[in-house]
């Protein structure tokens, strides 16, 4: 085989392993969201208001507590994690653990890693700066994701985080 063949197949082998390796962030099921801030006072009141800040919305079980949930409202399969990534944008990802795909088995903030973990499986999950991929764990070797969710900015200040 000459040099350039022999060049060629390399980069075709290296091209396809590395298109093996993907992250799969649909093993939670779709469910509508729409979270609405309505002003700049409930975005202060229960937005992110900087990078590395979160808040969590389940509106089945009324979190936050007084935040005004209104008919359209909808938290997603298990519930809504909005963060601050690094820079102070607003992400946001389904708060079910996607190796448990069950909608109460929900991940939360370990505060001293600055990453959600499952209470179950104790997979990690950078949601600060990876956008939700998976860092150890059962999720980490089978690459399973947070679900994202897109949030948006609205008229006059206004933000949601909606489906897609």
């Amino acid at each position: 085989m000459n040099r350039t063949a022999r060049l060629l197949a390399a980069v075709l082998l290296t091209v396809a392993a590395a298109s093996c390796h993907h992250l799969d962030d649909d093993r939670i099921p779709p469910a509508p969201v729409l979270i609405q801030f309505n002003s700049v006072a409930d975005w202060d009141a229960y937005g992110v208001p900087g990078a590395m800040s979160w808040q969590r919305f389940i509106k089945s079980e009324r979190v936050p507590r007084d935040f005004p949930f209104t008919a359209m409202s909808a938290t997603g399969f298990g519930g809504v994690l909005l963060c601050g990534d690094v820079n102070g944008a607003p992400v946001a990802y389904d708060l079910s653990c996607p190796v448990e795909c069950r909608s109460d088995v929900r991940v939360y903030i370990d505060e001293e890693a600055l990453v959600a973990e499952c209470p179950k499986c104790h997979s990690t999950y950078d949601v600060f700066s990876l956008w939700g991929h998976p860092l150890s764990g059962e999720a980490a070797s089978r690459g399973y994701g947070l679900r994202r969710y897109n949030v948006r900015a609205g008229s006059q200040n206004e933000y949601r985080v909606i489906t897609y």
